[in-house]
């Protein structure tokens, strides 16, 4: 398969790094023909905190998908997540170059440039610049300008930076396995690409992606992100909080939460994919952990124990942060299509039921639409991310092919006029 027909994903998490290898169809879906997921190493809450394990890591789940895919990466769209992802809303205003034809691309990008020029700090670099609508002589919600007649243009943009450190370090990892980073691209935009409908955009979403070590909040109001931001806890601490009260290992712990989040919410007795029953025993409904082969030997535990005693009150500490987020942001009351939850920690038991309890929001899991392929062990908001990137990549690219028949088609016509006008001078001179 030739390089240039695939795009690449590299999504670089907390808890484990996957690549993905695909091929994109006409309509945009993606065609996955490589994966593999690593354990992530060198990373604490999204940020690169020892590169060599960083990059070994990168380059063992890079070298599974590209022999999988029986081909090589030469570029690759990264993710990247941490606390030290901010976003700040901007206006920019310009003069219609041209105000007797009509607006021109170039019009756009210098209203685009303008937008941008906000002052940030050195140690901060803008991740995306993303326009939420543009205003032409005053009238609102112009989706694109381009074509329209105008004197005056203005654009509501949405800024999303990144800590300059942390972005380098992770470029640096992936550069040096030599593969060009084709894009950083902020966690909680790419699970918005695989998970929310253009729909639910348009009416106004919250996007809550529950990774391993942070949690990314991306709100969209009117089709356009207009708010983001990451809040440094995630799945891993509901483990580290189990691992603290039952008194056994961080590893057991995390079997234990993926038991839980497999079991049916009634007590009944049912069977576990992996032979783990459970049973009710009197009031509190015990739960058989014996299959799970842990290493404290334990036999059984206390459904409603952990659930009530220790899942609840750290779900309820997440959500309650990303409801400060929602006032925060001040589209309070303008996402009428409620919240998506997706990444690892959505698949925790009384993760949907946390969220409507405090966000007073209607709330649904997102899983990966728009894909096909080798998905078997993908198609779960676990890997929304992953998925978002490869579609984020595959619109780039659709972009800059768009952006350049623009180009050339308006140098056609540049040249057609020219022509013509040589013709007629011609004509003039023809008895």
């Amino acid at each position: 398969m030739a390089r240039d027909q695939t795009t690449a994903a590299i999504d670089v998490g907390t808890s484990k790094i996957t690549t993905l290898i695909a091929s994109i169809t006409e309509e945009g879906d993606a065609n996955v023909v490589g994966v593999a997921t690593v354990p992530s190493r060198g990373l604490r809450k999204g940020q690169v905190v020892n590169i060599e394990e960083a990059t070994a890591a990168i380059s063992g789940s890079v070298d599974a998908a590209e022999r999988m895919a029986g081909s090589s990466i030469a570029r690759a769209y990264v993710s990247i997540g941490g606390n030290h992802v901010a976003s700040i809303n901007s206006h920019g205003v310009v003069a219609v170059a041209e105000p007797e034809k009509e607006i021109t691309q170039n019009d756009v990008r210098r209203v685009i440039d303008a937008a941008k020029a906000v002052q940030l700090p050195q140690s901060r670099e803008i991740l995306h610049i993303l326009p939420r609508g543009y205003i032409v002589d005053g009238q609102e919600g112009v989706v694109d300008p381009a074509g329209m007649t105008g004197v005056r243009l203005e654009v509501d943009t949405h800024l999303v930076t990144g800590g300059a450190t942390a972005i380098r370090n992770l470029a640096k990892c992936v550069e040096e396995l030599g593969i060009e980073v084709a894009g950083m691209v902020f966690g909680g935009l790419a699970s918005a690409h695989a998970t929310i409908t253009d729909t639910e955009k348009e009416l106004g979403v919250v996007l809550v992606d529950i990774g391993g070590g942070t949690t990314d909040v991306a709100i969209f109001v009117e089709g356009a992100l207009s708010y983001s931001s990451v809040i440094p806890i995630g799945a891993i601490n509901i483990s580290k909080d189990l691992a603290a009260g039952l008194r056994v290992s961080l590893e057991s712990a995390e079997k234990i939460k993926l038991l839980l989040g497999t079991q049916p919410k009634t007590p009944a007795i049912a069977e576990h994919r992996d032979g783990v029953k459970q049973k009710k025993a009197g009031e509190d409904d015990e739960i058989d952990v014996s299959g799970l082969g842990l290493v404290e030997e334990m036999r059984s535990i206390s459904r409603r124990t952990l659930v009530e005693g220790i899942i609840k009150p750290r779900l309820n500490e997440i959500f309650t942060m990303v409801g400060l987020e929602v006032k925060r942001s001040g589209f309070g009351g303008m996402m009428p299509s409620g919240v998506v939850i997706t990444g690892g920690g959505a698949l925790t038991v009384g993760a949907t039921e946390a969220a409507r309890r405090n966000l007073a929001m209607s709330v649904h899991i997102g899983t990966p639409l728009r894909i096909r392929g080798l998905i078997d062990e993908i198609m779960t908001p676990a890997y929304a991310s992953s998925v978002g990137l490869l579609l984020y990549g595959a619109s780039q690219r659709r972009g800059e092919a768009g952006a350049g028949a623009i180009s050339r088609g308006a140098s056609r016509i540049q040249m057609k006029g020219i022509a013509g006008r040589v013709i007629d001078l011609i004509k003039s001179f023809l008895p």
